[in-house]
């Protein structure tokens, strides 16, 4: 599996009553070189959750990273943990895949429906569960990619002045510099330096490349 060093090391959390489906998790995934961390209780991960993404820490998760999620466990139960964390928008950035028995497998399949990964029916196949991680993994990636442009995009619109923001605005309109000028009643000298330093603070060459950086903001 390859991903962007820069996204950091790839994490897998394994939330199972049962500790030996955990450690037999740990194990397989281990067999792949992916790290993963173990939790006995949907309650336990949330716990844990709660510290990692109070006001301040860096936003999580910081690197690749799903759950491994055991439909039905004592106290909080697995459901009710991803619609949790669909409710903090992490569904892209932490992939959920289920493990369940033969009579859950209707409720796994309403939950990917409502956005989960996938699921895997227990006993599972050790290759297609972690080739599954993987590709769970390769989602996350894609999400933190996404997080990382919409962040520098942010931050370099913070640094544009409102001159230069009514400027940009005009200019992905695809006004030329003249009617610019005539608008905000500046000179088109003015316009032409606003327009360079608005080209360079959001690191674009033309008006077009900057019109698709935003619409692609807008998206994100």
């Amino acid at each position: 599996m390859a991903l962007d060093p820069t996204l950091g090391i790839p994490m897998v959390y394994l939330v199972d009553d049962e500790d030996v489906v955990r450690d037999a998790l740990a194990w397989l995934l281990r067999s792949r070189r992916l790290l993963s961390e173990g939790f006995a209780s949907a309650d336990a991960f949330q716990s844990w959750l709660a510290e990692q993404t109070a006001p301040g820490r860096v936003p999580w998760p910081s690197s690749p990273s799903c759950l491994v999620l055991d439909v039905r466990m004592p106290g909080t139960s697995g459901l009710v943990l991803f619609e949790h964390l669909a409710e903090r928008g992490l569904k892209a950035l932490l992939p959920v895949i289920f493990l369940t028995g033969h009579g859950d497998v209707p409720t796994a399949v309403a939950a990917v429906k409502r956005g989960a990964f996938d699921f895997v029916e227990k006993p599972f196949s050790n290759n297609s569960l972690v080739d599954r991680v993987e590709q769970a993994l390769q989602l996350s990636a894609q999400a933190l990619q996404e997080r990382r442009g919409h962040d520098v995009l942010r931050r370099a619109l913070a640094e544009l002045t409102d001159r230069e923001r009514e400027v940009m605005r005009l200019v992905v309109e695809g006004r030329p510099n003249k009617l610019i000028a005539d608008e905000l009643d500046i000179s088109v000298r003015t316009v032409e330096v606003h327009r360079a330093r608005v080209f360079d603070k959001m690191n674009v060459k033309s008006a077009v490349e900057l019109a698709n950086l935003l619409a692609g903001g807008e998206r994100r």
